[in-house]
């Protein structure tokens, strides 16, 4: 209750341009939020599109506005398979009422190589690696003005070996948002799951040299005093580590 219970979605701030990554059930509250502000103009980036990381776009109310415009990213999937074909079918019988259709904001459908970088505005360069999760998953590192964010979700770690393409990638950031499902002392019960833990987070951020790690994607078995047992651990072993919860907001 304290923690949150929505699923993954995340907004961001560069100056007038506004980037969400992913399309969880955090979706809902965003959209209302945005549209409460006006006219709304947003690159979605998606991870990868299991049902936890695109399941709030069929209540996302900014998608029904015809004064809206959205740019829809994704990398991890491979022909004939893409991102509009995976949405179409979330959105159509039995699993849902109405089709995608009934979007009246304008939606462009985007892919991108993963690891080639691409700018989505002035100034702001998106990098990318790919992660180890079941159908494949996108890490993405924002640049802006001389900060960069991380977020590294999903993905599950090798023991006992860093991954070093998620090191180049979050090398000398600000903050990482990284996939801590999970504790060490618990991992070995969900190897292929997809998931990694906070200890690992925290030392593949002593490796790159990033700066601030977010402990990120919680298992929903864990309660809220888990939770607070884990911040407490994670403060003294990486101290300045921030676990998220909902509404949580960061600035650099």
């Amino acid at each position: 209750m304290r923690y949150g219970g929505n699923t993954s979605c995340i907004e961001i701030r560069c100056d007038d341009q506004l980037l969400i990554l992913d399309a969880g059930t955090g979706l809902r509250p965003l959209g209302l939020a945005l549209d409460a502000k006006g006219e709304v103009d947003a690159d979605v980036l998606f991870t990868h599109t299991h049902l936890d990381h695109i399941g709030g776009l069929p209540f996302f109310s900014s998608a029904f506005d015809v004064r809206n415009r959205f740019r829809f990213w994704a990398g991890h999937l491979t022909e004939p398979e893409s991102l509009k074909n995976v949405i179409d079918h979330m959105m159509s019988s039995p699993l849902f009422p109405v089709p995608m259709e009934v979007f009246q904001a304008s939606i462009e459908f985007r892919s991108f190589e993963t690891g080639t970088p691409f700018e989505l505005g002035p100034g702001l360069v998106v990098k990318t690696a790919m992660l180890n999760h079941p159908q494949g998953a996108t890490g993405y590192r924002i640049e802006f003005a001389g900060h960069a964010i991380c977020y590294i979700t999903d993905t599950e770690h090798a023991v006992g070996k860093l991954d070093q393409s998620i090191i180049d990638l979050i090398r000398g950031a600000d903050l990482v948002i990284y996939d801590s499902t999970y504790t060490d002392e618990e991992f070995h019960r969900f190897v292929g799951w997809g998931h990694s833990t906070w200890q690992e987070g925290a030392r593949i951020c002593e490796a790159a040299g990033a700066k601030k790690l977010v402990i990120f994607h919680h298992d929903p078995g864990h309660t809220d005093d888990i939770m607070d047992g884990i911040a407490e651990a994670a403060e003294s072993f990486r101290p300045g580590t921030i676990v998220a919860r909902e509404g949580l907001c960061l600035e650099l």
